[in-house]
């Protein structure tokens, strides 16, 4: 809450980074209805696809993985599942459905966010419930030393610092004394210093951030998921955390560095989507394109276990089925047989790798 207070005062000015993204989200935002009224049925595919990558995503950033075989069995399936990890991916599912469903209709609140909280931790334990002891930030060196990176906002304090974050999130909204998108970043880097609950603080404010997307008009979430795109700049989440939170609790931080790396964030979801949606001839061959994008955006030598990655959910046999199709086509080449074999895309066939 300490950044959005600092906010409640108007700006005298942005750095020239912001203005930039400001902009240019400015207009993506305005080709959203143009693409969502595009190709209704072609988005299908990509909604289901970017619900799977981000349950994916979001808890792997956190070291939570699940056998990629069972991705579909414990996100769409009634199996029993296996252990916690399913557990808290099935939850963070079931939390991106609750997002997706209400979308701006679901307040942002202290209610909500525990709410969410409680679904990606899969109900149990002490999921819903602010932290009762202390979970500062551990840094740990690779001789075994450990340091506190960051000291979170004390147990005790929690209830009045999120109220007041939900408080300040409202005023900042309806004051205007920044761009909106601006609070969303500040609301996001303050939510992660409260560091409200014992556990699960990463998943809830990447779930919070789509959320208010949604009240800013922003769906791009829904097609395109804002968790992967984080996982792929993990190195740089991070950095940028550190940087914004170090003197946040004497507002001496530099909020920029976070609120840049969220700009960024959605910037490039939007341009994935408007590329995505080029892409896909069909409503049919949805599924195809899908998987031939993740192929066509490796740079280098790639496996396909690597693609599998990329298209969670997606089977082997078909990623194999694709990959021999382009190999006949000479869009890709094949080094060495299988799992260890080595595939890469011909630039002058196939789209030119990133």
């Amino acid at each position: 809450m300490i950044t959005l207070r600092r906010f409640q005062t108007p700006l005298t000015n942005v750095p020239t980074a912001t203005a930039w993204y400001l902009s240019d989200l400015g207009e993506a935002k305005g080709k959203q209805e143009l693409f969502t009224k595009q190709a209704p049925q072609k988005l299908k595919a990509l909604r289901e696809h970017a619900l799977i990558e981000s349950a994916v995503s979001s808890n792997r950033i956190e070291g939570v993985e699940v056998d990629r075989t069972r991705v579909g069995t414990v996100l769409f399936g009634k199996a029993l599942l296996r252990d916690r990890g399913e557990e808290e991916v099935r939850g963070y599912r079931k939390a991106l459905d609750l997002i997706h469903s209400r979308g701006a209709d679901l307040p942002i609140s202290e209610d909500t966010i525990r709410e969410l909280h409680a679904l990606s931790r899969g109900g149990v334990g002490d999921a819903g419930e602010y932290k009762r002891g202390e979970n500062d930030i551990i840094e740990v060196f690779p001789n075994g030393r450990r340091e506190v990176r960051f000291r979170t906002v004390r147990a005790t304090e929690v209830p009045a610092a999120m109220a007041g974050l939900v408080e300040y999130w409202a005023a900042a909204l309806h004051a205007r004394t920044v761009p909106p998108l601006i609070a969303l970043a500040a609301c996001n880097l303050d939510f992660l210093c409260v560091h409200p609950f014992r556990d699960g603080n990463g998943r809830t404010s990447r779930l919070l951030f789509l959320l208010q997307c949604y009240h800013l008009g922003l769906e791009v979430g829904r097609y395109i998921s804002l968790e992967r795109l984080i996982e792929e700049n993990k190195e740089r989440y991070y950095e940028t955390l550190k940087l914004s939170s170090d003197g946040w609790h004497d507002d001496r931080h530099d909020p920029w560095h976070v609120v840049n790396y969220c700009l960024y964030t959605l910037l490039a979801a939007y341009r994935e989507f408007e590329q995505r949606v080029g892409e896909m001839t069909s409503p049919k061959g949805a599924k195809s394109e899908l998987v031939l994008h993740a192929i066509r955006s490796q740079a280098g030598e790639f496996r396909l276990a690597d693609i599998e990655k990329a298209c969670p959910g997606v089977g082997r046999d078909w990623i194999r089925s694709l990959l021999g199709d382009l190999r006949e086509k000479g869009e890709v080449i094949c080094r060495g047989k299988g799992p260890a074999a080595r595939w890469s895309v011909v630039a002058s066939r196939g789209t030119t790798p990133k």
